[in-house]
């Protein structure tokens, strides 16, 4: 009988030959997989444990048993391994590694300049505009919670600059009492100036001296007989004294974030508590991917290095758990920021304080989850015996077509896993070259392109959800044999009588059997949710493009219109709608539009 080698790899002989320097090692599989990414200020003393020092945990010897070859990257200093270590895991995401799934920017409070009126508004993404940037937030509740206050106590304006330019008389927020309507000069603009001086010094968090200002400021107008002007500084005092009794933390005088770490059931929970000038910003709970056995210890550091070398990092870090290389990390956490770094563990009066409340957060919010992972997995174990499957499934598929009379087809494809969906697998489809309101052909040419990805090595779903009855799960099977793609099962989800959420008929594609689960079943529950997200998924895209669409083709029919001349019109006038609603006067105030062409657009808008 011909034996074949298990593990060929030796990894004695290659400890033997490296280095004695800072590094990056890499394992790989026999088939090229990353297994895992480590740092190392001494590669050769941290290799051989690896492979000199049995026995390992179970994770470890697990690893060990597949890897097929090994990669060493060297750098200067133990700093710069580390940030190549995490740049490899963020953009890499190897199985054996501690992962952190945080793929949405954060948002922040924009201050524009450069202008007279300067507005605040809700940013998310690059920060490319001139102004100032306040933040990051935790949540996009926490923005919106500030921007309101800004409105009640500065009356900063905060409406689109196209909005703000046509204005002639003032918006529901001037008669509300939350903007002091610069859109049609009720204000000065050294008045102005001040408001917004006033509202930049809040977002730092000197509400103090904003207090002490316009404390004295009253005290002056009252001096001066004008009591009117006095009334108004005294309510704004006032306001102000209450926000800040609500929103300042004893104790938080720093810019600070608390993190604490909770494990079980095979599953972290990392809690942060965001402190900037004294003001609490709220929270955010992450949970990051692990590998079996993985300490507490190893998702602190691995969470510190791929959260915030990304990210402003505050001057203090308190933690609940000590980080093995907190020398290292710390150094380049300050040369990342600018500023001295420090991170703390042993921590009393009110960071202890801080402390356990993000402890107690961070294992609320963990017990939540497993309980929603446990109730997830039981419904995949009722669809394996719904469908009668060998094993429960993986990796569910879902496809939904989404269209307006048959403009701007699109189709969604959403995937779900035990673990919830997968939003970073989902796809849009943009369906071209078939009858406008074919649904069959719509489905037809989303899942061809879809298996073609499979039949070239990608990922292959175990369950493949149709939105449709049996002539949609027709298009499927006849795209699967088409394309030689077999072992999916395929499932038609067709509508109950008078659409009824829970009475949802199963249409099994090989037997042709129906099912009818009921509303009871956990199996019909998971195949609701993903079924409701494919269509949620495919509406969004759908009326994104379709907009998009009747947004260009009306001036695209203009001569002399072309794609940025098209844009400058929709931006200042905010849309399609507001450049409909705009006269000839109005449209020649774009810059390159000429009295000619506004009359051109003016007659094609309104024949």
């Amino acid at each position: 009988m011909e034996h074949t080698e298990s593990h060929p790899f030796d990894g004695k002989a290659f400890v033997r030959h490296l280095t004695t320097s800072p590094g990056v090692y890499r394992y790989f599989d026999g088939e090229g997989e990353l297994l895992y990414v480590g740092k190392a200020a001494n590669l050769k003393k941290r290799v051989s444990n690896y492979f000199l020092k049995p026995p390992m945990d179970p994770r470890i010897a697990s690893m060990v048993s597949q890897i097929d070859r090994a990669e060493v990257t060297l750098t200067r200093t133990a700093g710069e391994a580390l940030l190549l270590e995490s740049q490899l895991i963020k953009s890499l995401k190897p199985r054996y590694n501690i992962v952190l799934r945080d793929d949405k920017s954060y948002p922040y409070i924009y201050l524009s300049g450069g202008e007279d009126y300067p507005r605040l508004a809700f940013h998310r993404g690059a920060k490319s505009g001139i102004g100032r940037y306040f933040g990051p937030y935790p949540s996009t509740f926490a923005v919106r919670e500030s921007l309101g206050l800004m409105q009640k106590l500065f009356k900063v304006r905060q409406c689109e600059d196209s909005y703000f330019r046509n204005r002639s008389r003032p918006c529901l927020q001037h008669q509300i009492g939350r903007c002091s309507a610069p859109c049609v000069k009720l204000i000065e603009v050294d008045d102005y100036r001040n408001d917004v001086r006033h509202a930049e010094m809040f977002l730092e968090g000197r509400s103090s001296a904003v207090i002490d200002e316009l404390a004295t400021s009253m005290e002056q107008a009252s001096a001066a007989l004008h009591f009117e002007r006095a009334a108004a500084l005294r309510d704004q005092v006032a306001a102000l004294r209450k926000i800040q009794a609500q929103h300042f933390v004893q104790g938080a005088s720093a810019d600070m974030d608390v993190v604490a770490c909770c494990m079980e059931g095979g599953m972290a929970c990392v809690s942060v508590l965001f402190f900037r000038n004294g003001v609490s910003l709220g929270s955010r709970d992450f949970f990051p991917r692990l590998p079996t056995d993985a300490s507490v210890s190893d998702v602190m550091e691995q969470f510190l290095a791929q959260y915030y070398l990304e990210r402003q990092v505050p001057r203090e870090l308190v933690l609940s758990d000590p980080v093995e290389d907190a020398e290292v990390l710390t150094s380049v956490l300050s040369e990342h920021a600018g500023y001295a770094v420090a991170l703390k563990t042993s921590v009393r009066g009110d960071r202890a304080r801080f402390l356990e409340m993000a402890q107690r957060n961070a294992s609320a919010a963990l017990t939540s989850r497993l309980a929603s992972r446990h109730t997830l997995l039981a419904r995949f174990d009722d669809l394996q015996k719904v469908l009668e499957l060998d094993e429960t499934p993986r990796r569910i598929e879902c496809f939904d077509i989404s269209h307006t009379r048959g403009e701007a087809t699109v189709a969604s494809c959403v995937v779900f896993g035990p673990e919830g969906p997968e939003k970073s697998h989902y796809r849009r489809f943009n369906i071209a070259g078939i009858t406008p309101g074919d649904d069959y052909a719509a489905m037809h040419q989303a899942l061809t392109r879809r298996f073609k990805k499979v039949v070239e090595g990608g990922a292959k779903p175990d369950i493949l959800l149709i939105d449709g009855g049996t002539g949609q799960v027709g298009q499927a099977v006849d795209v699967l044999r088409d394309l030689g793609v077999a072992g999916i099962r395929v499932v038609g989800v067709a509508k109950g009588p008078g659409r009824r959420a829970g009475e949802e008929t199963l249409v099994l594609a090989e037997s042709g059997r129906t099912l009818h689960p009921g509303t009871s079943s956990p199996a019909l529950h998971l195949v609701a949710a993903v079924r409701d997200e494919a269509h949620r998924f495919a509406i969004s895209g759908h009326r994104r493009r379709r907009e998009a669409a009747r947004e260009r083709s009306t001036l695209e029919d203009v001569a002399g219109v072309g794609a940025r001349r098209r844009a400058a019109l929709l931006k200042a006038f905010g849309g399609l709608a507001g450049v409909e609603a705009a006269g000839v006067e109005e449209l020649m105030s774009v810059k390159g539009i000429d009295r000619g062409l506004a009359e051109r657009i003016y007659a094609m808008l309104h024949p």
